[in-house]
């Protein structure tokens, strides 16, 4: 098969384009020129080009002459490339304008087969450079004294080699150069150890000092209040401690008494202590009116000052406004008519000037009342005219500040009371929840009745209770009052919606407090600054979630994070045993508790 039939299978297949170079000269760019051949001394060589284009080759046929007359056909075969041979420099002739390009590889690349994994990567060919010096060899040179040349041998030095040791001892050498420095280093830690150390202790004594003068002046402060609880009683607690104070004197000397008389001689000792005490009760209770009459006109001033306060409200930018309106007007009128008219010790004509102005206020409005307080204003300025002295008249003078507080009680009168005052509109809801007291013989509604939590009937009144304790056991229970006081305010704080510390009543936490904890710490048995924080702050405060601790101990409590790692195994089970028998104790309040939580949720 010649070249000629090659070219013809080809351009069956793929419809070349053939033309003749001879007989048609190509001006395109896939044109092919003739290129002059030399002459060949063994044979003359004549050519013919053909030019046969495909898709992707193109055959060139050229017929060579050779010596026998005979022509010998060949076919070579082009590819065409596959891509934009890329642009490698090249010259142009000025004269003609041609331009030549550098020539490029026409080879096609091999491609490799595929192995299924990944042979080549940018981490296998990147160059890591790494900088190592290196010592070069340099040539130096020495020059000895010889024949015709003299060297200074001034600055010469003589050298003599040393004592040779091994490496045994070179390395016994370091190891004790090491522990040399090891010495001196841990010399200087310990001394950085012990002024640490001393500086903490410094701070700490400081600290505990600080604490002990704190805890001096809170102390004294303390009894400075109570000195000056019980030398001013004013309020319910204050007599209290009063009432207790005689009761511990008491005991005190009759067991002096038992103790040091006997017969007839004690007898008239323990007369004489029961005189005393009688004199001391007697006391308390002059005293004790007197602060009564006192607490009854600060109530009633905050009752009026409360009536006669303007309407606030805060605004968006936190500033607090105020409107005063008729009514608030008018009950600070009233409010200033009834001061002055409650004062004493004014002169006489000012006294006058005041009651008449009370009497044209309440002339006003005609009904029983106001005719009954005009009457004894005209009786009271009757009698000043008559100089009738002013202990004469506190009686009367008392009588027309009752009647004229109830007028300003009375929602007709005044209407702003109607806001303040606690009166149901329904009369009928008066006769609901009205108990009967069996020591006093009076009905009562349930909130004047203390209520255990393991109580099951209606005992006492708290008035009844109060009498009682005077009388006989005179206990005081501020410090139960203290106690509770701070464990609900504590809790409040929590905002988890406890419900439990409210349910127990002051008796509750006496029993929890005496007969539970012991009336002591349970870390320090301390029985003084007591206060009672949730044995696991996670939960809800109960009988049987709670620990009695001093005030500082409850603090540093209340910051730890878990009980199990800080507390002894002991102390925990002892903690669980006094939980457990308050459980026992207050049963009914797990069933109270839950009954609240569920009204809540209907609610």
């Amino acid at each position: 098969m010649d070249w000629k039939q090659a070219a013809q299978g080809v351009g069956n297949q793929e419809a070349p384009e053939v033309r003749n170079s001879e007989k048609e000269e190509q001006t395109s760019q896939n044109s092919v020129l003739p290129v002059n051949m030399a002459n060949n001394s063994e044979a003359e060589l004549s050519y013919e080009w053909l030019y046969v284009v495909t898709k992707q080759y193109f055959y060139l046929g050229i017929s060579l002459l050779t010596d026998s007359d005979s022509f010998k056909d060949l076919a070579i075969k082009i590819g065409r490339p596959t891509y934009k041979k890329p642009f490698l420099g090249g010259f142009k002739n000025r004269v003609t304008g041609a331009e030549f390009h550098n020539a490029g590889s026409q080879t096609i690349p091999k491609k490799l087969p595929d192995k299924g994994f990944q042979i080549f990567c940018r981490e296998t060919q990147t160059v890591f450079e790494k900088n190592k010096p290196q010592q070069t060899p340099n040539t130096t040179s020495t020059q000895m004294t010889k024949i015709g040349l003299y060297v200074s041998t001034v600055t010469d030095k003589s050298l003599s080699p040393g004592k040779y040791f091994t490496a045994e001892e070179y390395h016994k050498r370091r190891l004790e150069a090491v522990i040399v420095l090891q010495k001196y280093f841990r010399r200087w830690h310990s001394i950085n150890i012990v002024q640490d150390l001393r500086e903490r202790k410094r701070l700490r004594l400081e600290w505990e000092a600080q604490e002990e003068l704190r805890k001096k002046k809170e102390k004294e402060e303390k009894l400075r209040r109570e000195y000056e609880r019980k030398m001013n009683p004013k309020t319910k607690e204050d007599f209290e401690l009063l009432f207790h104070d005689l009761e511990l004197w008491r005991q005190e000397e009759i067991e002096r008494i038992n103790r040091a008389l006997t017969g007839a001689e004690r007898k008239a000792a323990l007369c004489g202590l029961f005189e005393e005490e009688e004199q001391l009760i007697a006391l308390f209770g002059r005293e004790k009116l007197i602060a009564d009459e006192e607490n009854q006109q600060k109530a009633i001033f905050r009752f009026l000052n409360k009536c006669s306060q303007p309407k606030r409200w805060k605004a968006f930018d936190g500033k607090i406004t105020e409107m005063d309106t008729q009514y608030t007007i008018h009950a600070r009128e009233l409010f200033e008519l009834y001061r002055n008219v409650s004062m004493s010790g004014i002169p006489e004509d000012e006294r006058t000037n005041v009651l008449l102005t009370l009497r044209g206020a309440v002339k006003e409005h005609e009904c029983k009342l106001t005719q009954e307080i005009v009457e004894l204003i005209d009786r009271e300025v009757d009698l000043m005219s008559r100089k009738v002295k002013d202990r004469n008249l506190d009686g009367l003078r008392k009588r027309i500040c009752t009647l004229f507080l109830q007028y300003f009680k009375t929602p007709k009168f005044n209407p702003q009371v109607a806001k303040i005052l606690k009166v149901p509109s329904d009369p009928l809801k008066l006769y609901k929840n009205v108990h009967f007291c069996n020591s006093c013989e009076n009905y009562l509604p349930s909130t004047e009745f203390p209520i255990p939590a393991n109580s099951h009937t209606i005992g006492k009144c708290y008035l009844c209770c109060k009498l009682e304790n005077e009388a006989h056991q005179r206990k005081a229970f501020l410090k139960y009052r203290l106690i509770l006081r701070n464990l609900r305010k504590s809790e409040a704080d929590y905002e988890d919606d406890s419900k439990v510390v409210f349910l127990v009543q002051l008796h509750d936490l006496q029993y929890l407090i005496e007969n539970i904890w012991g009336c002591q710490s349970a870390l320090s048995a301390y029985d003084d600054d007591l206060v009672m924080v949730r044995w696991d702050k996670q939960h809800e405060w109960s009988p049987w979630n709670t620990i009695l601790l001093t005030e500082d101990e409850a603090e540093a409590h209340l910051k730890l994070h878990n009980l199990q790692e800080t507390y002894e195994a002991a102390f925990i089970h002892r903690i669980k045993y006094k939980h457990i028998w308050a459980k026992t104790f207050f049963a009914q309040i797990p069933v109270m508790a839950s009954f609240l939580h569920s009204s809540d949720k209907s609610s």
